[in-house]
């Protein structure tokens, strides 16, 4: 048994200092480099698709008020303000939450008399169960510039059944 040891150390130290395909520290080979033959201005991170974006931009969103609004924070940054909403869905699954401005002609924030309003809305399932208020609460988050808090004196999310407002 020591003899069979003994050999196979020997054989594995002979074969592992050597250059032979028997080594396997050589069974890849040593990497090369190769120019990448580019055709025109295209990245090779993206994929390419024939026709079809990877993502659908135009696609209308569907979702509708979330039932009750049950919190309303603002939270300070350099830059701006964070603004939190948080409420209950009318059944379990909600899903897309977004807090979308009252008054969207431009898609930006737009303050009117000093009001900037929102409201909170999301996707619901075609089927699901009414569930505990715990598992329907939904959470969604908006970030405002100083430009635009500048001309902002109190901050307004309605839902289907009500609205919080908060003032400076």
């Amino acid at each position: 048994m020591r003899k069979t040891l003994a050999l196979t150390l020997i054989a594995t130290l002979v074969v592992g200092g050597c250059g032979t395909r028997l080594n396997p520290f050589n069974w890849f080979g040593r990497a090369q480099s190769a120019p990448v033959t580019a055709s025109g201005e295209t990245n090779p991170l993206i994929p390419e698709r024939a026709g079809q974006s990877m993502m659908r931009r135009n696609a209308p969103y569907t979702g509708q008020p979330v039932d009750t609004i049950t919190g309303l924070t603002i939270e300070r940054l350099p830059g701006g303000a964070i603004i939190r909403v948080e409420g209950v869905s009318a059944i379990q699954g909600a899903y897309k939450v977004r807090l979308i401005p009252d008054v969207e002609a431009s898609g930006k924030d737009v303050v009117t008399d000093g009001v900037l309003s929102y409201t909170l809305m999301a996707q619901l399932p075609e089927r699901a169960a009414v569930g505990t208020e715990a598992s329907r609460r939904i959470t969604a988050a908006r970030f405002v510039n100083d430009q635009t808090l500048a001309q902002v004196r109190t901050v307004r999310v309605s839902g289907a059944r009500n609205s919080m407002t908060t003032r400076r």
